[in-house]
C-alpha cells in the first residue's frame, strides 16, 4: 500500500519559513490559518551551548488517523488511490471533531466556508507528477516527498541515508504518524513530544 508523506531534514532546515509561505500561496489559505506551520523549538541550554531547531508541522498522514475515525459524515477520509488523508468539503458539517481528534493540531477552520481544511500534500500538484509546493520551494533542500514503501522515492532515500538514531516522529498516541524528521544529536536534541 502507498504511504505518501513528507520527510523533513532538520539538520538542513534554516528556519526561513518558505514552506509555510509557499503552502499558503499554492493553496490560497486564509490569513491566520495554516496547513503547514513552522514551530521554533528553543533556544535550549546556556550560552555558549545553545540548541535550537525549526519544526515544520503539517498533516502527519497517520496510518490510524483519528481524524478519519471520528468524522461522522465521512468528510475526513483516506483516498483509496493515493492513501492520503483528505477532507471532502462538500461533506463537512463543521463539527470540528477531526480538529479535536488530531493529536498535532494541524487542521484549520475555514471561517468563510465553515469547513475544516488541512494539508493535502498538494494533491493538485502531486497527481500530475509535481512536488508539493513546500518541497519544491525549500531553499535548503530539507524537504522530501514520496512513498515510504517505494525505496526509490526521495522520502525513502532521505531516511535510508540518515542515521537511524537521527530519525524522529511526533509523539505516537496510537495513530502511527508517517511523517518523519531527521535531526542529528550534533545539531540539537530532539525535544518534541516531551
Amino acid at each position: 500500500m502507498t504511504r505518501n508523506c513528507i520527510v523533513v531534514d532538520l539538520d538542513r532546515c534554516i528556519g526561513c519559513f518558505s514552506c509555510e509561505v509557499s503552502c499558503k500561496a499554492e493553496n490560497d489559505i486564509n490569513v491566520g490559518e495554516y496547513w503547514n506551520k513552522v514551530i521554533v523549538e528553543g533556544p535550549f541550554g546556556t550560552f555558549p551551548d545553545i540548541e535550537q531547531y525549526w519544526l515544520p508541522t503539517m498533516c502527519q498522514q497517520c496510518e490510524n488517523a483519528p481524524c478519519v475515525n471520528v468524522c461522522p459524515t465521512g468528510a475526513s477520509y483516506r483516498d483509496p488511490d493515493t492513501n492520503i488523508v483528505l477532507v471532502d468539503k462538500s461533506k463537512c458539517i463543521g463539527c470540528k471533531y477531526c480538529m479535536m481528534a488530531c493529536p498535532y493540531g494541524v487542521r484549520s477552520w475555514n471561517g468563510e466556508e465553515k469547513v475544516v481544511e488541512k494539508c493535502t500534500l498538494c494533491q493538485q500538484l502531486t497527481s500530475i507528477g509535481e512536488l508539493p509546493a513546500c518541497v519544491a520551494n525549500c531553499c535548503a533542500e530539507a524537504r522530501f516527498y514520496g512513498d515510504l514503501d517505494d525505496p526509490s522515492s526521495d522520502a525513502s532515500k532521505a531516511l535510508a541515508a540518515a542515521d537511524a538514531a537521527s530519525v524522529h516522529q511526533l509523539k505516537d498516541v496510537g495513530n502511527k504518524p508517517a511523517t518523519a524528521y531527521i535531526l542529528s544529536e550534533k545539531y540539537a536534541t530532539w525535544r518534541t513530544g516531551e
